[in-house]
């Protein structure tokens, strides 16, 4: 997508109609799709500034919380879409962290075969995440994110004063997939993590995240090659996170399993040991727990739900060779197990 089309302002939520109209022109009704904590903080906002203009507003509200993003809260989304009358020249706006973004991005990709949706993430993990590239998907018991498509937001409407409402353990969960983006961009951003996310650096950070996503995306948006690099740390992590039973937030498992790896790279004479180390004290710096409490045996029976396995029994996993030099590499579940547990 084009960069002109993502906003990262603060306050842009109220200003949500100017920026609806620039990639929805015809557009006379807007779903709001959100959660019960995110209602009460900012629909009010965004639905007075459609109002303004004129334009119909119906709010679906789902229960927050990973435990929801599934089939029954799809149903329940894609009928209340329905029952709305949404055409094709109508609207979905996602309001929330990367569960609402998730669910709502795969309403918008399936009603109708496809109707527009702009995501306005509220969480750190969402902004400079999930709401970029299209990902869209619920769970299934059977392992995270295996119904899906790809369907490309038609605005991405980043509020950075919607992050200064969020729990601490919530900004920390967002500063895990940060960790994962200091490895893949390199030491700038390792520098500005150990400077510390304050007013203007919070601003650099998120735009050095989205941007450096969107390049890549635009460049492989289905994930065929070059995409598969932001999978940094979610091989270990996904699995981390479902032997969990999802108590461990996915930004949090994306750092332990980013660290496990850089550990592994370190030990067989890759990454430097200083910028293991670096990474180490921003965890500390943020009180990011990067440790892994559970058995590398079991985390890889996990692994062999993930999305990223071959049919031939191997799987992509990215690797680190250097600060901000990744690579993804094709092994067979023994490799990958010995290669972590050096």
């Amino acid at each position: 997508m084009a960069k002109n089309n993502v906003i990262i302002k603060n306050g842009v939520r109220f200003e949500v109609a100017k920026y609806l109209k620039k990639v929805a022109p015809k557009c006379t009704k807007v779903v709001i799709i959100t959660d019960n904590n995110v209602f009460m903080l900012y629909e009010a906002d965004i639905s007075a500034s459609l109002k303004n203009a004129g334009i119909n507003v119906c709010t679906f509200v789902m229960e927050a919380g990973e435990q929801h993003k599934n089939i029954q809260t799809y149903e329940a989304m894609i009928n209340f879409v329905a029952d709305a009358k949404l055409t094709r020249e109508d609207v979905i706006i996602a309001l929330g962290g990367g569960v609402v973004g998730d669910l709502a991005g795969f309403v918008a990709a399936t009603y109708m075969r496809g109707i527009k949706v702009i995501q306005m993430p509220t969480t750190l993990l969402a902004c400079i995440d999930s709401s970029i590239g299209g990902k869209t998907g619920f769970d299934l018991p059977q392992g995270k994110n295996l119904i899906g498509a790809f369907h490309q937001p038609s605005a991405i409407l980043i509020d950075l004063e919607t992050l200064k409402t969020l729990p601490k353990e919530e900004f920390q969960n967002g500063l895990g997939e940060g960790i994962k983006y200091a490895f893949l961009i390199g030491n700038e951003m390792i520098e500005l993590l150990k400077e510390g996310l304050e007013d203007g650096n919070l601003l650099d950070f998120v735009t050095r995240c989205v941007d450096y996503k969107l390049d890549i995306v635009n460049k492989d948006e289905k994930e065929s090659g070059l995409r598969k690099l932001l999978n940094l740390g979610h091989t270990l992590g996904h699995a981390i996170e479902k032997e969990s039973n999802y108590t461990i937030p996915h930004g949090l498992a994306v750092t332990k399993g980013t660290l496990c790896v850089a550990n592994a790279s370190v030990n067989y004479g890759k990454l430097q040991k200083q910028a293991y180390l670096d990474a180490i004290e921003i965890c500390k710096k943020y009180d990011l727990d990067y440790t892994i409490s559970y058995d590398i045996k079991s985390l890889i029976k996990n692994i062999q739900m993930d999305k990223k396995m071959h049919a031939d029994g191997d799987i992509s996993f990215v690797d680190i060779e250097d600060l901000g030099k990744c690579v993804i590499r094709t092994v067979s579940i023994k490799e990958l197990e010995e290669y972590l547990t050096k």
